[in-house]
């Protein structure tokens, strides 16, 4: 494919807001600022970070189809008109997070190939649609074989895939017909319908694994004995030994897993990179944090770069008691009376199985 025809595919991409932090024209990725959002507990639809991997399709709702198959008894193809009316509506909160947020901060310690996200390439939201779990046991899946897996790809063509295959994912069966996992066809994002730069009209929403897994604008959900073959299942989204580059990966990426669950983390949103604060003065630092399930227990902030530790306040949102479904993020502040001069502020957060 040519650069002028490689142009034209984003002729038609959806307008955005301009106070974006963009980070890739095209395809589009880009993060709120961050100063935003530490103002909303669930992140208003224009404000949700974007993480796009190829032009965003143009997909007209009646004709659409998503297609179930592979492994199982009876194949189906839905429209989303039979999927809103055939299924039980369910409605999930969960935040969702590029695997690359703060890659901007990685490359400060060593070089790294990837979008150079900062800290907002994280949102919430509130989603509506059908659980994975009622679809796939329509199509007569084994819902009790813990070795399969389901894969999903969506209509976008990726580079690369070399614009013969869209964005594809898959997460394991064991995740996927689990009604406590909350895995959901989604077709709604805070009581609207999707926007297209956040899948419409249907995409999936898997709760407390890497956004990657979340496929947008989905065309097919096939259960299969492996994982997906896509891209961006086999040759992205894994983590390797220190040792490890890109001249010597390829021997790697066959014997590395691939990323799923969220682990725990904890960033600060203020003070931003490089803010100037007067010695002596008071200071509210406020931050989120998050994990692939599990309830975040504590967090902790240090202002002498992890020597001594302090307890912050939390904010902890949703309250589900010690069911393992905590999938949005928790807000945490704590008030410096008087800043210290030299200071290096770093956090840390817990979860309740103490997993830090």
């Amino acid at each position: 494919m040519d650069a002028k025809n490689k142009a034209g595919l984003y002729d038609n991409d959806p307008p955005r807001r301009s106070d974006y932090t963009v980070n890739a024209q095209q395809p589009f990725n880009a993060e709120p600022p961050v100063d935003l959002m530490r103002r909303y507990y669930v992140t208003p639809t224009e404000y949700f970070y974007v993480r796009n991997h190829a032009p965003v399709p143009q997909l007209d709702v009646h004709k659409y189809r998503v297609l179930v198959d592979g492994m199982v008894i009876k194949p189906l193809k839905i429209s989303l008109h039979e999927l809103k009316n055939k299924y039980e509506h369910v409605t999930v909160m969960c935040t969702l997070m590029c695997a690359g947020n703060r890659r901007t901060e990685m490359a400060s310690v060593k070089a790294v190939k990837g979008v150079g996200w900062g800290n907002a390439a994280i949102s919430n939201a509130v989603w509506r649609g059908v659980r994975l779990c009622d679809v796939l046991r329509e199509a007569g899946a084994d819902l009790e074989n813990p070795h399969l897996h389901v894969d999903f790809y969506g209509v976008d063509l990726c580079v690369e895939e070399k614009y013969r295959k869209g964005y594809g994912s898959s997460i394991p069966m064991t995740k996927a017909a689990n009604p406590n996992g909350d895995v959901i066809l989604a077709f709604e994002m805070n009581g609207e319908a999707l926007l297209p730069d956040h899948g419409y009209p249907l995409r999936v929403i898997v709760p407390g694994y890497i956004g990657a897994r979340s496929v947008k604008w989905l065309q097919s959900i096939t259960v299969r004995g492996d994982e997906s073959e896509s891209y961006f299942q086999r040759r992205d989204y894994k983590v390797f030994l220190p040792s490890v580059d890109w001249h010597n990966v390829t021997e790697w990426w066959d014997r590395s897993p691939s990323l799923a669950d969220l682990c725990v983390q904890a960033s600060i949103t203020n003070p931003i990179p490089g803010e100037s604060i007067t010695t002596g003065s008071s200071y509210l630092i406020k931050g989120y944090a998050i994990s692939g399930g599990k309830r975040i227990s504590r967090v902790d902030v240090s202002l002498d770069g992890g020597k001594t530790w302090e307890a912050v306040r939390l904010f902890p949102g949703e309250q589900k008691g010690h069911a393992d479904r905590y999938w949005a993020w928790v807000f945490w502040d704590y008030n410096v009376e008087s800043f210290p001069s030299p200071c290096q502020v770093v956090c840390r957060a817990c979860e309740y199985c103490i997993s830090v």
